[in-house]
């Protein structure tokens, strides 16, 4: 019960923004432009903040000693998932800036906003571990998911300048800042705290207001009878989360059972639907983001019975 309620809870937040956005664009109550000022806003202001609170709080010395089990066998599940995702992502779709999008969906889900809101909910007593977990995740994200998938300009053979080009952005600024901060135990005036914390708040509350934009300009019909945005929301929300299941049981029966805590992290974080970065970072560079706010629609409204299928399972 309390898992349908804090998914039901976190998906009327969600979808409450969702359509004030759309709305919004719908009766074209804001400027046309403000879809791009706000992507511009999340790109160099919120997202930064929120990585670098994220890293100030969470990447210290102690934690990470004491927890670089759980950092490994994050590490080693991400560098699994991405071939085989690779692999989905070719036989869903040979159009290679939609094999990026859908790649990033499926290899990064919302572990963030609604992994925390989930795990903190139904597992607080690991949700420090949940945290540390995730923090490859998010190094994924800022150093290869975002700058390499996202941003990059991918018509063409990628040279190497392009690649290192694609690293000067403000999100791996705000990581590198973040780390350096934590792992130093530097202590900040709580006015600069504050707006660290204050301006990170504001990433997912935005990004649903423009991923509401965004729907106000596509045809919905089209995206809700899109099979390819369906396939990849069935791999992210199912087929990852079970193949995780199978592993476990395998383990248990034949070998040596997966420590539950590691099992929890891994699962909660595979179980979540697709992020939002596919929307707010390519639209911030003016590209085609309709498909991928078709994915956050659908994964989203979808996850609402798959999660607790999921964990009904276990």
């Amino acid at each position: 019960m309390a898992l349908f309620t804090s998914t039901m809870e976190q998906l009327a937040f969600l979808f409450s923004l969702i359509v004030i956005g759309y709305l919004l664009g719908r009766f074209k109550v804001v400027p046309e432009n403000s879809s791009t000022v706000l992507s511009k806003l999340e790109n160099v202001l919120f997202v930064p903040a929120l990585v670098m609170g994220t890293f100030i709080k969470n990447f210290t010395v102690s934690t990470l000693s004491s927890a670089w089990k759980l950092l490994c066998i994050s590490l080693g599940i991400l560098l699994i998932v991405i071939p085989v995702v690779m692999l989905i992502v070719k036989l869903i779709t040979k159009d290679k800036y939609l094999q990026n999008i859908y790649t990033y969906g499926l290899v990064f889900s919302n572990f963030g906003f609604m992994g925390n809101a989930v795990v903190a909910a139904l597992f607080p007593e690991i949700f420090l571990e949940y945290i540390i977990f995730t923090l490859p995740l998010w190094m994924g994200i800022y150093l290869w998911g975002a700058p390499v998938l996202l941003i990059a300009d991918n018509e063409g053979k990628q040279t190497l300048a392009k690649r290192l080009k694609a690293f000067k952005n403000p999100m791996i600024a705000g990581m590198l800042i973040g780390m350096v901060i934590g792992i130093s135990g530097l202590k900040l005036p709580e006015w600069l705290t504050s707006v660290v914390t204050v301006s990170g708040d504001c990433m997912s509350p935005v990004a649903m207001l423009l991923t509401g934009m965004t729907v106000a300009t596509i045809d919905l019909k089209k995206t809700f009878t899109n099979v390819s945005i369906y396939a990849v929301t069935f791999v992210r929300l199912i087929v990852l989360p079970l193949i995780l299941i199978g592993i476990n049981l395998i383990c248990t029966k034949f070998f040596v059972p997966i420590n539950e805590t590691v099992f929890l992290c891994a699962l909660c974080s595979l179980a979540m639907p697709l992020g939002l970065n596919t929307i707010v970072i390519p639209r911030a560079y003016g590209k085609d983001t309709s498909v991928a706010a078709g994915m956050a629609v659908v994964s989203h409204l979808l996850s609402c019975l798959t999660i607790p299928l999921i964990f009904s399972l276990i």
